[in-house]
């Protein structure tokens, strides 16, 4: 598989498939690389995007905007399974390398293109990064606190196109092995995102209004949220359906009467009713140690979570009890990272180093033939 990729959207696809066992050559600007690796220098001096993103890939670097390194680029996609890109609006069609183009010459081949609006319509010439699509694909406005609109944490656009492309790359490959077609899969992080705002886009469509921003609160599921215990420490409590209030009032709250009180006997009407019902949980909750009321909640099968930071989530007792974690080589060293979220019985994921920048430019250049004279003068022509 052959990836000319940058930032995350890419990377975070072609991880997955590296994940899996495929081999991975990941093109790279000559010197720089990809620009993610600048991004910051918080993991022993390289950055934390790019080495969550890129394990087991192998680094080639090119400048693909010179007529040995299109040479390059064709003697390997003549090979590939699989060509994913996230260039800039109609550069790979700058390049000669469009789906059209590489699919009338590879037939076989699986071509992936990534980008923010997609190849058509008024927005197809537009510079797509992650905060501004989410803006674009209104999660901001859905998103913080009734005064504050707010982002995302992490590359929610950007993750949630990788993963398409990644899904879409392997059905892709699944209709190859049944019609012996490759073809193009296109995703883009509007379309990728706003297939997330499915719930937002059905309320707001058919009930007038969009869901109002409710900060760390479920914006119409009452209650769902964060509330304070009585020693200051606050707890995440969520419920589904009516038979988990009861279950709350009678056991968590020890108020059974509230569960058929007319006011409250249905989520439409607790909603209504938020402020009033956030107060009398309030007043039972302040009485009680959130390690009391963790108790309560779990002794009562009442959904509960604690408000952890990422050094938290780092030291999960479950995930350490799950052996969720491994190591990796790197240039800088060993370096901890999290097992692929899907587990295949009988199989361990790969986990393969991450690479310098054209580490692997020269072994893959051998591979295609090119003997040390011509790599040396492709070095000095800065081509690689």
């Amino acid at each position: 598989m052959l990836s000319l990729e940058q930032a995350v959207a890419a990377p975070f696809a072609s991880r997955q498939l590296a994940d899996l066992g495929a081999r991975v050559i990941k093109i790279e600007r000559p010197g720089a690389g990809d620009f993610a690796r600048g991004y910051d220098q918080t993991v022993k001096g390289m950055s934390s995007h790019f080495v969550w993103l890129n394990r087991s890939k192998e680094s080639l670097t090119l400048d693909v905007k010179q007529p040995p390194a299109k040479e390059i680029l064709a003697r390997l996609i003549a090979r590939a399974d699989v060509f994913i890109q996230n260039l800039a609006p109609g550069a790979a069609q700058r390049l000669g390398l469009g789906a059209d183009t590489l699919l009338a010459k590879h037939p076989r081949l699986v071509v992936c293109d990534i980008s923010g609006y997609g190849d058509s319509g008024p927005y197809s010439r537009k510079k797509a990064y992650d905060l501004l699509v989410q803006s674009e694909a209104g999660l901001l406005s859905v998103t913080g606190t009734p005064g504050t609109p707010s982002k995302v944490g992490i590359s929610i656009a950007d993750i949630a196109t990788g993963m398409y492309a990644y899904s879409g790359v392997l059905t892709a490959l699944f209709r190859r092995e049944r019609t012996g077609a490759g073809g193009r899969v296109e995703v883009t992080m509007l379309e990728a995102l706003g297939e997330w705002m499915g719930y937002p886009l059905y309320y707001t469509r058919f009930g007038g209004t969009a869901p109002p921003r409710s900060g760390p609160d479920h914006a119409t599921i009452v209650p769902y949220g964060l509330f304070a215990a009585g020693d200051g420490k606050q707890v995440m409590l969520g419920l589904q359906n009516e038979r988990e209030w009861a279950v709350f009032c009678e056991r968590v709250l020890e108020r059974p009467a509230l569960a058929s009180d007319p006011r409250y006997d249905s989520n439409s009407r607790r909603n209504q009713c938020r402020d009033e019902i956030t107060a009398t949980i309030n007043e039972v909750f302040s009485g009680l140690t959130a390690e009391d009321l963790v108790r309560r909640l779990d002794a009562a099968g009442i959904a509960n979570a604690r408000i952890n930071t990422p050094e938290e989530l780092w030291d999960h007792a479950q995930l350490k009890a799950r052996r969720r974690w491994r190591e990796i080589d790197s240039p800088v060293g060993k370096l901890p990272a999290t097992l692929p979220p899907a587990t295949l019985d009988g199989s361990e994921p790969r986990m393969d180093p991450l690479p310098r920048v054209g580490e692997q430019t020269e072994a893959i250049l051998g591979e295609l033939g090119y003997g040390a004279g011509e790599i040396a003068a492709l070095r000095a022509k800065a081509v690689i």
